[in-house]
């Protein structure tokens, strides 16, 4: 089972990232659906019954507060290979941190977090140069939010669109 740990972003912050998609210049690729929406805190990979079971229980004794988070920042995560399109989320890493002491031992600790969520993966674009500073002029409000928790997901890859299914809830206090 393909897993990973992530915050889902619904409701009216999934609206409002819509509208930032609407606004992006032209690329081959395609935008992430709205169900889709997601930071990812840790992605786990393949895992079997028996690591599940003990990775839920780790998850269990995440302690940590609610917290806020800003969205602030549209980019690409690597401007010299223009494959991802995303929104930078602040405030998110002490709670990356805290899962992965959680899953410490069980789990490679993460070497390289980055903290967005995906709103399009692109497999070509014209110009580069051009994209890139087409993307920089959009403009938009920063997003705040509530985190009350986060998930653990299967992934589930189809022709289509990839699939994420909900394994269970993890509330913070």
């Amino acid at each position: 089972m393909r897993t990973f740990i992530s915050i889902d972003f619904t409701g009216g912050v999934a609206e409002k990232i819509q509208e930032i998609q609407r606004q992006l210049p032209d690329f081959r690729g395609k935008l992430t659906e709205p169900e889709n929406l997601h930071l990812t805190l840790k992605f786990l990979g393949d895992v079997d019954e028996g690591m599940l079971e003990k990775i839920k229980e780790r998850l269990k004794q995440v302690k940590f507060r609610r917290f806020f988070v800003s969205i602030d920042d549209l980019g690409v995560i690597s401007p010299k290979f223009v494959k991802i399109i995303g929104l930078h989320i602040n405030d998110c890493t002490p709670l990356h941190k805290e899962i992965d002491a959680a899953l410490s031992g069980l789990l490679p600790n993460e070497t390289k977090f980055v903290s967005h969520v995906t709103i399009a993966r692109v497999k070509g674009v014209e110009n580069k140069e051009e994209f890139l500073k087409k993307l920089e002029e959009i403009k938009f409000k920063p997003l705040h939010l509530e985190v009350g928790g986060f998930e653990l997901k299967e992934s589930i890859l189809t022709d289509k669109k990839p699939v994420y299914k909900t394994i269970e809830e993890f509330s913070l206090s």
